[in-house]
């Protein structure tokens, strides 16, 4: 019998990674979706897997998606994922993200089940880290500085918490930045990425907005993240936390210095808008990825000049088409 896998929030961006990997692996997976998202990123794989719109914060329909999808395993992505959006919208990042977690256990627990359950969280738990603590190991303090960062703290620990308290196999992902082709356009990589892949297509004047280009962060391929939360859901210790990370640091400075170079276009003038500023902003985030590698033999392997370059692949790709359109 094949493993069957339930991804929430399958059809963003690390979820449709997620799950062209899991069908790679054999596995019959079954989706959650929110009602009206769309679902362009699974398009391409809707005959292969099994997507039911439901909202997570309704207790009695998350109970009924998991009697439905029977998982051997559970990736628990849904959230709402953008730092930015949260201090515009901290209520509903910390409602959305916390309670559509809890629901999803609280299911497991009452139906019985032992599903192993992987829970993304973030670097951002880590927030406001000095020179001297890097690289992040899984032992430093949470000093969360934005209100997805909390959220995200929230959801790690409530995790931890089931575990200990119902046995659930609950094993926590810390993934550190992680950027591909997908990637949502609010984030500032894959933003970049679409003003270039705009300005080639002559669709606005050629000028790139930037905010902070001082931040430096650790950046990982997606395809590469996905199939560390596929190893842990494999091998990883129920209860324990991981840093999904490269261990290397590029600041944001240098993504646009690099895809500059990659542009078709010359020359393209970079300005500065006070309305990309965050209210406050953790410098530099370098994780420890020795944990993991230890654990399960998972290390990033895709270079990450081969994730801006696919990333730009698929603006120019999406942009193009619009205009086709």
């Amino acid at each position: 019998m094949a493993l069957s896998v339930l991804v929430t929030g399958i059809t963003g961006f690390v979820g449709s990674h997620f799950t062209e990997y899991a069908l790679r692996q054999g596995a019959k997976v079954f989706g959650s979706s929110f009602p009206g998202t769309g679902a362009t990123n699974i398009a391409h794989l809707r005959h292969d897997i099994d997507v039911t719109d439901v909202d997570l914060r309704d207790a009695a329909a998350v109970a009924d998606l998991l009697d439905r999808a029977a998982p051997n395993w559970i990736v628990h992505l849904a959230a709402q994922s953008f730092v930015g959006g949260s201090w515009a919208g901290p209520q509903e990042t910390l409602t959305n993200n916390i309670l559509c977690q809890l629901n999803v256990l609280e299911a497991v627990r009452q139906a019985g089940a032992r599903p192993r359950i992987v829970i993304a969280g973030s670097s951002d738990q880590y927030g406001d880290v000095q020179e001297f603590e890097l690289p992040i190991a899984e032992t430093a303090p949470f000093r969360p500085l934005s209100p997805y960062a909390v959220s995200k703290v929230a959801q790690d620990l409530l995790g931890y918490q089931y575990w200990r308290s119902y046995g659930i196999p609950v094993i926590r992902a810390r993934a550190f930045n992680h950027e591909g082709p997908r990637r949502g356009e609010a984030f500032v990589t894959s933003s970049l990425a679409r003003q270039i892949a705009e300005i080639e297509e002559q669709r606005c004047d050629p000028v790139i907005r930037v905010g902070n280009l001082t931040a430096r962060r650790d950046y990982t391929d997606v395809r590469d993240i996905v199939r560390g939360y596929w190893r842990l859901l494999e091998g990883g210790e129920a209860g324990e936390a991981y840093n999904l990370c490269s261990g290397r640091a590029w600041s944001i400075q240098a993504i646009l210095d690099f895809l500059l170079a990659e542009a078709r276009v010359r020359p393209i003038d970079v300005q500065s808008d006070p309305a990309l500023l965050r209210l406050s902003d953790v410098p530099v985030l370098i994780g420890d990825p020795r944990k993991i590698q230890r654990a399960v033999g998972w290390q990033a392997e895709i270079p990450f000049e081969q994730t801006l370059r696919d990333m730009l692949g698929y603006w120019r790709e999406d942009v193009a088409s619009r205009r086709r359109g």
